[in-house]
């Protein structure tokens, strides 16, 4: 499902969620919340970073698009 058909609110908890899971490392970084969740909605509508949900763990996570093997790109 491309990123521009998710809700803005869910896709911002979505990112939310992910941004906070190491919040402990990011504050550690300087950055602040807001920006690391607009850096990575950025990344999200720039095709870099995407949205994978596991069927398995009925989950989603954010992965960049490279480390995803070739026929998960689609």
């Amino acid at each position: 499902m491309p990123v521009e058909q998710i809700s803005p609110a869910t896709l911002r908890n979505l990112v939310m969620e992910f941004v906070t899971r190491d919040w402990s490392e990011l504050s550690d970084a300087g950055s602040s919340l807001e920006s690391k969740i607009e850096q990575v909605l950025r990344q999200l509508k720039e095709g870099k970073v995407l949205i994978v949900f596991d069927l398995t763990t009925e989950t989603c996570n954010l992965v960049p698009r490279e480390s995803l093997p070739q026929n998960m790109k689609e």
